[in-house]
């Protein structure tokens, strides 16, 4: 666009830095001594810490759409940049809003700003026919089919994500749509061609995402769709202006479903502020009054869950109790024989035998050593418990495996 502005025979030489784009030939451009810079964040803070771009002593600094590079998380990459330029210089912030965010840095980084305001945030053009159609998840596609039969000319279709443009496109494709893609995951040059091939006719339909919401000048746009309703309301206002461009007219259609009430009421309060917001219909009344019974659902049973996690380690502690009163006690040791030669051997041999059964005996088990004995060494068989130690015991295995799947606290999580 610069080019254009200055012309091809324009002694003023400039550089383009953008990422996807060879390297060689900015570098090419940067040791020409360019007058004019322009650049994405990322792709400038590449060449600074290079070392090939110096900007001690560049003049102007112009931040155009500063609302969607924050939005794009380039704050810091930004702020990077201008610890690179010279204190005293003019700077030029461009922004379709004002969020608290911007109005933050202009206080920071800009020295008594002059604010021009340029048309109004909040009102589309006059000459664009919006209209809604509400629809279901399962009945948009459907919709979206019998909206591009009946309409005639270049549409471009809004979509929420960049996943979401590739797979729209190819399946408008595949029902013999001329339809491609644009979003944010292509290169520049990728970009550049998607969007030359639309402006020539190529293409009748575009499926973007709101990277094509703003800046995008294609004139003979004569119908814009949002096939799902942008996350911020102030994008609905950029999306629908594609259309009606230079003074022409334009139709914006706008799909929702139960779900998307909630985002077209906001949209309706930007564009109407103190009108009445338009009212729920009894579906989604409905909808809404079914997600609070399963939220509160939900909360009961966090709240059961906690009270039966403690009446399950109340059980588990009366079912270890139960279990050692069960288990035989230990018993006294029985007296030392009288000394002879044959029972000093016998004496010899009884303590020799249960010192190696103790040193067969992991460490630390916590088993009196005379109970041992009363401890099968061999896994339980399958077969139902007979003694009551071993009902017990059952009875603490059981419980153990309940608390151990419902005794944690419910996280609620509800999708609708």
């Amino acid at each position: 666009m610069i080019t254009q502005l200055l012309g091809q025979l324009s002694p003023i030489k400039t550089a383009l830095l953008i990422g996807g784009e060879s390297m060689p030939l900015q570098l090419q451009q940067l040791r020409a001594r360019p007058r004019i810079l322009i650049g994405t964040p990322g792709r400038v803070n590449d060449h600074l810490g290079r070392g090939s771009l110096m900007l001690h002593d560049a003049g102007t600094l112009v931040l155009d759409e500063m609302d969607r590079m924050l939005d794009m998380g380039f704050e810091d990459q930004i702020m990077a940049i201008l610890r690179y330029l010279p204190a005293t210089r003019q700077t030029l912030l461009f922004s379709a809003t004002l969020p608290p965010a911007i109005l933050k840095i202009s206080q920071k980084y800009l020295k008594n700003p002059a604010r021009i305001e340029v048309g109004e945030t909040n009102k589309a053009v006059a000459k664009i026919d919006q209209q809604i159609i509400q629809t279901s998840d399962h009945g948009k596609y459907a919709a979206l089919l019998e909206q591009l039969r009946k309409r005639e000319g270049t549409i471009i279709i809004f979509v929420r994500t960049k996943q979401g443009t590739e797979k729209l496109a190819t399946k408008l494709r595949k029902d013999g749509q001329s339809a491609d893609a644009i979003h944010g995951d292509l290169e520049q040059y990728q970009r550049e061609r998607v969007l030359q091939a639309f402006r020539d006719k190529q293409h009748r339909i575009l499926v973007a995402t709101d990277i094509a919401a703003r800046g995008l000048d294609i004139t003979h746009i004569e119908h814009v769709i949002n096939y799902d309703l942008p996350m911020q309301p102030e994008d609905y206002i950029h999306r629908i202006g594609r259309t009606a461009r230079a003074g022409a007219e334009g139709e914006a259609v706008s799909f929702i479903t139960p779900h998307d009430l909630i985002k077209w009421r906001e949209i309706q309060k930007l564009m109407n502020p103190g009108a009445e917001p338009p009212a729920l219909p009894p579906s989604r009344k409905a909808a809404e009054t079914a997600n609070t019974a399963a939220v509160n659902a939900v909360d009961a049973a966090a709240a059961g869950a906690d009270v039966a996690a403690a009446e399950v380690n109340e059980a588990l502690t009366a079912s270890r109790r139960a279990t050692v009163a069960a288990l035989p006690r230990r018993q006294a040791a029985p007296p030392k024989a009288v000394a002879s030669p044959n029972a000093a051997v016998a004496a010899d041999a009884g303590a020799t035998a249960p010192k190696a059964a103790r040193a067969r005996l992991p460490a630390k088990t916590g088993i009196p050593t005379a109970t041992v004995a009363a401890i099968p060494t061999t896994p339980p068989s399958p077969s139902a418990p007979s003694t009551d130690a071993e009902k017990h015991l059952a009875g603490v295995i059981k419980i153990s495996r309940i608390c151990h799947c419902h005794a944690f606290p419910v996280t609620r999580s509800l999708y609708l």
